[in-house]
C-alpha cells in the first residue's frame, strides 16, 4: 500500500532537493539523507542521471523516492516507470494535473497563486508545494492564501535555508518544506551531507 501525499509530507520536516549529476552518488547520497533522519528525496528531473539515480536510490533500506521537475504527462509516465513513489512539479497545468490523478501516484503540485490551488481543488488535490517560496511574497504571502483555503496544505520550496525553514514550519498551513541546502553542490561528502540531514530533520513543526 504506497503512502498518500500527505502521510509522505508528515515523514520528515524537510524534503531535500536534489539535483544529481552522476549515477554511482546516487545509493551513498541516500543512504547518508536516509541516517541523518530525512527519508523522503526528492530527485529533480533537471539532469540526465536524474531517472537512472531515482532507481538506484530506491534500493536504500527507509528511502521513499520521488521525482520533482516534472513538467509534463510525457516525463510523468518516465518518472512512474523508473519507481518514483511520488512526483513534484514546479508549477500545475490541466495537462499534469490529469494525468497525475488518473495515474493515482501522491502528486505534489507547484503554485504561486490562489488561481493554481483552486485549479488543483478542481483535481480532488489538497496539498501543494508553495514555489518558488522565497520570491513569491514569502510567509506573508503564504498564510494570505492559506487563510481563505482551508483545507490545502503545503510544502513551500525555493530560497529557503536552515536558518529561514523554522519560521515556515511555525504555519499551521505548513507540513513540511524542500530544500537543496542538505545535499551541497560539488563532490559528493556523505558525511557532510548526513550531518546537514541532522540538522534539518530535528528542526521543529508547529
Amino acid at each position: 500500500m504506497s503512502q498518500s501525499i500527505d502521510q509522505i509530507m508528515r515523514l520528515a520536516p524537510v524534503i531535500p532537493v536534489i539535483v544529481i549529476d552522476r549515477v554511482e552518488d546516487a545509493v551513498p547520497m541516500a543512504e547518508a539523507l536516509v541516517a541523518g533522519g530525512l527519508p523522503v528525496l526528492e530527485v529533480t528531473l533537471r539532469t540526465p542521471a536524474a531517472l537512472d539515480a531515482l532507481t538506484a536510490m530506491k534500493s536504500v533500506k527507509g528511502a521513499i523516492v520521488g521525482a520533482g521537475t516534472v513538467l509534463n504527462p510525457a516525463m510523468l509516465s518516465a518518472a512512474i516507470h523508473a519507481g518514483a513513489e511520488f512526483i513534484v512539479s514546479p508549477g500545475l497545468t490541466d495537462n499534469l494535473g490529469q494525468a497525475a490523478v488518473a495515474s493515482g501516484i501522491p502528486f505534489l503540485p507547484g503554485t504561486a497563486n490562489a488561481g493554481d490551488i483552486m485549479r488543483g481543488m478542481d483535481l480532488g488535490l489538497d496539498r501543494f508545494k508553495f514555489f518558488p517560496a522565497a520570491t513569491s511574497g514569502g510567509i506573508p504571502a503564504l498564510k494570505a492564501l492559506a487563510a481563505p483555503l482551508g483545507q490545502a496544505r503545503f510544502c513551500p520550496t525555493g530560497g529557503i535555508t536552515l536558518t529561514t525553514a523554522p519560521d515556515w514550519l511555525a504555519l499551521d498551513a505548513v507540513l513540511c518544506v524542500g530544500g537543496s541546502w542538505v545535499v551541497p553542490s560539488g563532490p559528493l561528502d556523505p558525511a557532510r551531507i548526513e550531518t546537514l540531514a541532522r540538522e534539518a530533520s530535528a528542526l521543529s513543526r508547529h
